[in-house]
């Protein structure tokens, strides 16, 4: 065998590998989403709404925008919508905007947060990471969330477009994996990363 044929041989190897890797990083991925867009507010309407509209546009690609709403910013109202919408069979993601800064009537975090069973912490450091780039240091003031609420991924997004649009880049890339992997009835065996949990009993 010649070095030529050795290293073609190992590098088909290697790209089997690579592949296998993508296919099992990937085999929960679920789509198209169903996303149910809510914008929280008390001085928009669904007629005039740029930050709804900029969630609504990325997510009409792969995915389908299910129902927009339009609440104001009441703590009931909130939690309602969120958990109602939750809970639809057309809906696979939640996705709010507005509500999520410091002033006294911002409460979509404080509304949400007690549905979640899971949270996921890595949108909102991603989301401000990248926040900061245009707006400094007063990403500070930003508190986007995200979490699982009944098996749907729910994320809270500030009110402004470019933060909506923002924060929906990231949701749309990876929503297909995140309701694949929330919503999964059944344990198979694997955990929320689709690492193998599956341990064999030494006593055997």
């Amino acid at each position: 065998m010649s070095e030529s044929q050795g290293h073609d041989e190992d590098s088909g190897h290697h790209h089997d590998h690579d592949e296998d890797e993508a296919v099992h990083a990937h085999e929960h991925d679920f789509g198209p989403v169903g996303v149910a867009v809510v914008t929280v507010s008390t001085s928009r309407t669904l007629e005039d709404d740029p930050a709804g509209d900029a969630i609504a546009a990325a997510v009409e690609g792969d995915d389908e925008v299910i129902t927009r709403e339009l609440i104001p910013d009441e703590y009931d109202e909130v939690q309602g919508t969120v958990d109602t919408l939750a809970s639809r069979d057309d809906v696979d993601c939640v996705v709010t905007t507005g509500g999520t800064g410091v002033t006294p009537d911002d409460v979509t975090i404080e509304a949400v947060r007690p549905l979640f069973a899971k949270e996921l912490p890595g949108f909102g450091e991603l989301f401000r990471a990248r926040s900061r780039e245009t707006i400094g240091t007063r990403v500070v003031a930003t508190r986007a969330t995200g979490g699982v609420a009944d098996g749907v991924p729910v994320f809270c997004l500030p009110g402004s477009e470019d933060a909506a649009r923002l924060g929906a880049d990231i949701i749309t890339e990876e929503a297909g994996h995140l309701v694949g992997l929330a919503g999964r009835e059944a344990n198979d065996g694997t955990d929320a990363d689709g690492v193998d949990e599956t341990v064999e009993d030494s006593t055997e």
